[in-house]
């Protein structure tokens, strides 16, 4: 639903995409002009931002020295007195892909810098600058940009703008009529368009977009929307997101009056030159229909900000959400017994080769569980988040080759994954991933037929017990695919299976990797491909017949001899082998299998670190004990210094009436009620009471109040050893919250402080057994 929608599409004003898509077309064919350059040009281009290469030279481009100079060659110097030559030695080796990657980077960097320089905005050109240096580091480095730090990932919250809007068509309108409905999801791809292509003002504009209590959250959002969806449209070096699907109610809460009453101007200026048909839609159906979606939005109660909103939609709906679901997942549709991509990023537009999961795609677009949800509430009530500093010292250390020592860089679990030289061979483009498969009503390609002879050699020789017969027999069965495994355009490996869509799952057939490469992580890469590739077509669960030997491959993959599934699910579809062990996998939508060992060892890196840092916080060496030199026997244990902080708390004691027992020794009790008062005084929200209120300032107050207590005069009494028993510490300092509420109004400061700091003293009293109310 969230494709975009041309014939509906805005002509002018602010939050059109006409002039936007001049823009971008324009960078486009600037781009193109660039890529087609001969190589020779190519890298005198890239010589101006790539560093210099010789020795302790810290040049960070090439720069020439006569600047009547037209026409420089790789001799000519630079002004850090090396050739230029030098600047662009380390780029010889690159392919022309990479090279390619690189000149698109440079016209990023330059329109980047152009928009910086032009923009007005101050908050705006913040972010201009931070893309700008971030483009310039990644050509220096030859790393992909990918934006770290404290705006997060998207997506930003769940459900998503666009989910919720396709929970308001199922919602109100999946009782209409097919035509009638067929309206209604017209006008909600209309919307959501509107909102992918729209032109957010900043937080610092005149325009009053949201209110000044919404100012804060809308600056975050403006930020985030800025560097994730907007820029990227123009710079396409960085990974673009559709507003609709990384946002959710915050945002469109905060900017949705605002925005509705600007669709709905334009598309009044633009009635004149609209067909009637598309007049009617936009101009008679449009505005109930924004009206509705207003409601639903401000609603506390409305499901469609339900993260498990499920409701049993119409026949005529059920078929196109399916086909919408199914052209959004797969994106193009591959014709059978062409190459289907393992991976296929956005920008991805030629080549059968697999792109390598990059660190800045980690997210997939699933429905959280409410278990999850509740998760997620449940962490953030009890933890509070890191500081920035912390985060930023943490990720250093585990990136720092050298912190590790001891057993650390000895014990099994520090080894590299099974899978790590694959992807590493995989991103070298040393290896590669296609599926395949054959087609009898569509032409197949001639490396299609050579791969797929090239796999039935190698699970013949790998399955000596399998029948070649049978092996030729499903792998060339138009309902079959192999993952196959590509070196120097040779198969060395492969995972045959039969997908089952209408049941859920897919049966692997034959698994297998030539005798010289294996024990190299190729199988697990193999599968870990396969799931990802599974999952994208919403798959979920495989099943598999694996003899004695294959068991334990299995099992390191997921793999279980407990079936999860009904057998009615799956009974009549596989093929049953004598010998053999039934075993099943259940897909987790939210892992990304091939980057999963990566994450969960860095995962661990920074656990092992947190517990560090926090040790290194907490951990304090007080002085030894001299009570016993000066003669003292016994002390209580409570006064032994640091023995609170680590938690220990006195036992209350009780009496048979159920009251808590009065100490007996008045030094161990002011010891304990110095604690609470300490404590008290230190709270934030004590400041009105730490000293007598003075009378210049209040002249009236000792009239009012007769019996006024504060928290100085109650140090004074605890050091004079005033208080004897518990009680008469409870009514001083309960006098000081009565007082308060008795002279000032509820909705003042004051009020408010007192209630604060009462329920904080009674909760400190609890915790050292002092309170028995």
């Amino acid at each position: 639903m969230s494709e975009q929608i041309q014939q509906y599409q805005p002509e002018s004003s602010e939050g059109a995409s006409t002039s936007t898509e001049t823009v971008q077309n324009r960078i486009q064919h600037r781009k193109q002009a660039v890529l087609s350059f001969p190589y020779v040009k190519k890298l005198l281009k890239l010589a101006i931002y790539s560093k210099c290469q010789a020795d302790r030279c810290d040049c960070m481009g090439w720069k020439k020295i006569d600047n009547t100079l037209q026409n420089p060659t790789f001799n000519d110097p630079c002004r850090c007195d090396h050739t230029l030559e030098m600047h662009v030695s380390h780029l010889r080796n690159k392919n022309e892909q990479d090279i390619n990657k690189l000149l698109g980077m440079m016209v990023d960097v330059e329109n980047m810098y152009t928009a910086m320089n032009r923009e007005e905005n101050e908050d705006t050109k913040k972010v201009y600058s931070y893309l700008f240096k971030l483009l310039r580091k990644c050509m220096l480095t030859l790393d992909t940009p990918i934006v770290e730090g404290p705006l997060g990932q998207p997506p930003f919250e769940e459900p998503s703008i666009y989910k919720a809007v396709t929970n308001l068509v199922m919602y109100k309108f999946s009782h209409l009529a097919q035509q009638e409905w067929k309206t209604m999801h017209e006008l909600a791809k209309i919307f959501l368009h509107c909102l992918n292509t729209w032109d957010f003002p900043p937080p610092s504009s005149h325009k009053q977009v949201v209110s000044h209590k919404e100012a804060t959250v809308y600056k975050i959002a403006y930020t985030r929307w800025l560097v994730f969806c907007h820029v990227p449209v123009f710079c396409d070096s960085l990974r673009h997101y559709d507003t609709t699907v990384v946002f959710g109610k915050t945002l469109l809460r905060a900017v949705f009056k605002y925005v509705k009453k600007q669709i709905m101007d334009q598309f009044h200026q633009e009635r004149d030159r609209m067909p009637l048909e598309r007049r009617v839609m936009l101009l008679t159906h449009f505005p109930p229909f924004l009206n509705q979606l207003d409601e639903e939005i401000y609603s506390s109660t409305s499901p469609i900000w339900d993260p498990e909103f499920k409701q049993p939609p119409s026949v005529h709906l059920q078929s196109l959400l399916d086909s919408t679901k199914a052209a959004k997942r797969l994106g193009t549709p591959v014709k059978k017994g062409e190459f289907e991509k393992v991976n296929v990023p956005p920008n991805e537009k030629d080549g059968y080769t697999t792109i390598t999961l990059s660190s800045g795609s980690k997210t997939r677009e699933v429905d959280t569980p409410v278990r999850e949800v509740k998760r997620r509430r449940l962490a953030q009530e009890e933890f509070e988040d890191l500081s920035g500093e912390t985060i930023a010292e943490i990720i250093a250390t585990i990136n720092d080759p050298k912190y590790m020592t001891g057993p650390d860089m000895v014990f099994s679990e520090n080894a590299p994954p099974r899978d790590k030289e694959p992807k590493l061979e995989e991103k070298q483009g040393i290896i590669q991933l296609h599926v395949v498969g054959n087609s009898l009503t569509e032409p197949v390609t001639k490396q299609t037929m050579l791969w797929l002879i090239g796999l039935q050699k190698v699970f013949s020789l790998q399955l000596p017990r399998m029948p070649k017969e049978y092996i030729t027999q499903l792998l060339f069965d138009p309902k079959h695919r192999t993952l196959a495994l590509i070196r120097n355009n040779v198969p060395i490996g492969g995972i045959c299976f039969r997908a089952f869509p209408t049941q859920g799952f897919t049966e692997i057939v034959f698994l297998a990797v030539t005798s010289s490469e294996q024990v190299k992580g190729y199988g697990t890469h193999l599968m870990n491909h396969l799931k990802d590739y599974h999952i994208r077509k919403n798959i979920l669960h495989f099943l598999t017949f694996a003899d004695k030997f294959a068991i334990e491959y299995f099992e390191k993959q997921g793999f279980s001899k407990d079936i999860r599934i009904s057998r009615a699910v799956y009974q009549g579809y596989i093929k049953d082998y004598e010998g053999a062990t039934l075993m099943h996998c259940e897909l987790n939508p939210r892992i990304i299998y091939t980057e999963f060992t990566s994450v969960v060892r860095r995962q661990k890196e920074i656990v092992k670190q947190l517990i560090y840092h926090q040790q290194r916080q907490l951990s304090k060496v007080h002085p030894g004990l001299t009570f016993f030199k000066e003669g003292v026997n016994t002390i209580p244990v409570e006064s032994i210094p640091g023995i609170q902080e680590t938690g220990w708390r006195p036992a209350p004691r009780t009496t048979r009436g159920g009251q808590l027992e009065e100490s007996q020794d008045i030094d161990v009790l002011a010891g304990m009620l110095k604690t609470v008062l300490t404590a008290v005084k230190s709270h934030e929200d004590s400041w009105p009471f730490r000293e007598p209120v003075d009378k210049n300032d209040v002249p009236d107050y000792y009239d009012h109040i007769k019996y006024p207590m504060d928290l100085r005069k109650m140090s004074e009494r605890l050091k004079a050893r005033y208080y004897s028993t518990r009680r008469l510490f409870i009514a001083d300092m309960m006098r000081i919250f009565t007082n308060c509420k008795l002279y000032n109004s509820p909705e003042t400061e004051y009020y408010q402080c007192a209630v604060n700091l009462q329920q904080y003293f009674q909760t400190k009293m609890k915790e050292i057994g002092l309170w028995d109310k």
